[in-house]
């Protein structure tokens, strides 16, 4: 791990954001309510929220930081679904990775709540994808 203690305490933001590629019956049944788990945007918001907090812990050399916000919000298009994830702090490192983890982790569970409807005869995916998860912005100070 990094050495971070002669670093200062300074605010900090990270912006990530990914997507989701969906059938348009999956999309409509998100939109309308219609998926047998439940609320798919809720659920996968929460569980961006737990991710970000847990981050250390799924990255090895992610150090522990004091989270002070998350936002996090979805678009949806005809065939995608797109999570966008803001972390902020006031610490001695960056929060690229956990915004980066939450995306993540809004993107597996929305997949998750969905699958049932996205498999084909054979019980594969093949037109379902997650894509596209990077770093839009990074702010220090």
């Amino acid at each position: 791990m990094v050495d971070i203690s002669e670093k200062h305490e300074v605010p900090r933001l990270a912006r990530a954001a990914g997507e989701i590629i969906l059938s348009r019956e999956t999309i409509e049944k998100i939109r309308t309510g219609n998926v047998e788990k439940g609320n798919v945007l809720a659920t996968a918001r929460v569980a961006a929220i737990l991710a970000i907090k847990k981050t250390p812990e799924i990255i090895p050399m992610c150090h522990q930081i004091p989270i002070t916000a998350i936002d996090v919000d979805f678009e949806i298009g005809e065939e995608t679904i797109s999570a966008g994830v803001e972390v902020r702090t006031v610490g001695k490192t960056g929060v690229e990775m956990e915004a980066l983890t939450g995306v993540s982790a809004a993107l597996l569970t929305i997949w998750d709540m969905v699958k049932s409807a996205e498999k084909d005869d054979s019980g594969n995916y093949p037109n379902t994808s997650i894509q596209d998860i990077r770093v839009l912005e990074k702010l220090k100070g």
